[in-house]
């Protein structure tokens, strides 16, 4: 596009500049203290923080409920988007709009709305109560399982639309085709639609799996203080302990996690691609 290589990167010298000071600075100063001590640099922070049972527990069950909130987007995002790119063209545009739709909406007010379905007195509850299944309302706010349900619905419609753009990059004649040849329908998602859309897939699973394990506010409103994840535990030792080296831990194994996930889906579809 530029005849000069200089013109290009001088035009990206002012937004690299500005990510660079704003972004990578503060947050590498962050990071640092993580490995400072006052005999010099050490990972001895990482075994302080692992060493603690309850440190433990929060870890692990952040990377559960990222993993469990990933692979049901992906099986709900799969039977939704094959469900969308086989609409009309527009039926497939006002489907695809209800999707977008709650990414407008503030997550702060999409998961306070789980408060009023979820609690005591919540239409789950009632119609439990309603349908002779339980006799008194049960606890399910301040659970996992809130906070599982919480985050699915958060990250879901990025993984929804992850698919799609995927799916309408697939040759139309590709699942008729594999239908014709006796595939029956598991066979023509294993060996034709998964193979195709492995891109789509590896994006929205990084985005779900990282959306899940670094949201802070789902998790800090129906979770509360006992369901902890990473980032509630990060914001508890920054506000209330004032402990910035064990914050600094904790931000370090989230980005750990994250870049760990994306290439494990990368070399997952690799694999899958190979074979």
């Amino acid at each position: 596009m530029f005849e000069n290589r200089a013109i290009g990167l001088a035009l990206v010298l002012p937004a690299a500049i500005f990510a660079a000071a704003l972004f990578l600075l503060p947050v590498g100063i962050l990071l640092s203290e993580a490995f400072q001590t006052e005999t010099g640099w050490s990972l001895s922070a990482y075994g302080e923080f692992f060493a603690s049972s309850r440190n433990q527990t929060v870890f692990f069950r952040t990377l559960k409920l990222a993993t469990l909130v990933a692979a049901v987007s992906a099986v709900i995002g799969y039977a939704a988007a094959f469900a969308i790119v086989n609409l009309p063209p527009t039926s497939r545009g006002r489907m695809f709009g209800l999707v977008t739709l709650p990414l407008m909406i503030s997550p702060v007010a999409r998961t306070y709305a789980w408060l009023v379905i979820l609690g005591r007195t919540g239409f789950v509850n009632q119609i439990l109560v309603d349908l002779g299944l339980i006799e008194t309302p049960i606890r399910i706010l301040f659970t996992e399982t809130a906070v599982f349900i919480g985050l699915l619905q958060l990250f879901l419609p990025l993984m929804i639309i992850s698919l799609v753009s995927a799916m309408e990059n697939m040759p139309r004649d590709a699942v008729p085709a594999a239908r014709i040849l006796g595939a029956n329908w598991l066979q023509v998602f294993w060996k034709v639609i998964l193979p195709l859309t492995r891109e789509g897939l590896v994006i929205g699973g990084t985005l779900v799996f990282t959306g899940s394990m670094t949201a802070y506010i789902t998790p800090a409103i129906l979770g509360g203080s006992k369901v902890l994840m990473l980032e509630t535990l990060l914001y508890q030792r920054v506000t209330v302990a004032n402990d910035f080296v064990a914050a600094s831990v904790i931000a370090m194994i989230l980005i750990v996690m994250s870049f760990s996930a994306n290439l494990l889906l990368k070399r997952l579809a690799t694999a899958r691609q190979s074979r």
